[in-house]
């Protein structure tokens, strides 16, 4: 009997612009679909809507939003990309309402880099800037993310979660 070889199915994206009349969305569309392509990823479709300026809590309006679940629903997409930078705000309410990942432009750009990395060199100039984006996108979740100390003299809030993961990447940024 011969061994079964598992091929990996690429991610199933769905393509997301937000038309400010700033610049050529079909164009800079074209743009990202190449750069999913080279990411790994098979793009199943895009949506666009026309906005004068990005929604504060999710970039898209409610509507457009309703609408972006279901077709991921529908085509069963693993990941949705997002053509300009997401707020950490935008990226967590994204994520918490799609039934799938969320990833913006530049997420995917540092994602192509760390595929071809292939120097020592390289591979920490590419993991640098992920943690620099990474470190600038940091919320917390209130007390819920605090660890609390035991024993006499070290009672309080702790260190929260958010003040934890804000000191590893300050740390390995320094290393």
């Amino acid at each position: 009997m011969e061994p079964t070889i598992f091929e990996e199915k690429p991610e199933q994206a769905f393509l997301v612009a937000l038309d400010t009349g700033e610049y050529d969305v079909e164009a800079s569309l074209a743009e990202l679909e190449e750069l999913a392509h080279t990411a790994g990823a098979q793009v199943l479709g895009a949506l666009v809507q026309k906005r004068e300026s990005p929604d504060k809590a999710t970039c898209l309006g409610s509507g457009r939003l309703e609408e972006l679940i279901q077709l991921c629903r529908n085509v069963e997409a693993d990941l949705v990309i997002f053509d300009l930078e997401l707020t950490a705000t935008q990226h967590r309410n994204l994520e918490s309402e799609l039934p799938c990942r969320v990833v913006d432009r530049t997420t995917l750009i540092l994602d192509i880099f760390a595929q071809r990395a292939s120097s020592a060199e390289g591979k920490l100039q590419v993991e640098l800037a992920q943690l620099q984006y990474q470190s600038s996108r940091l919320i917390g979740q209130g007390l819920v993310l605090s660890r609390l100390a035991g024993g006499i003299g070290t009672r309080g809030p702790g260190e929260s979660k958010l003040e934890m993961n804000r000191r590893h990447i300050r740390e390995r940024i320094t290393r």
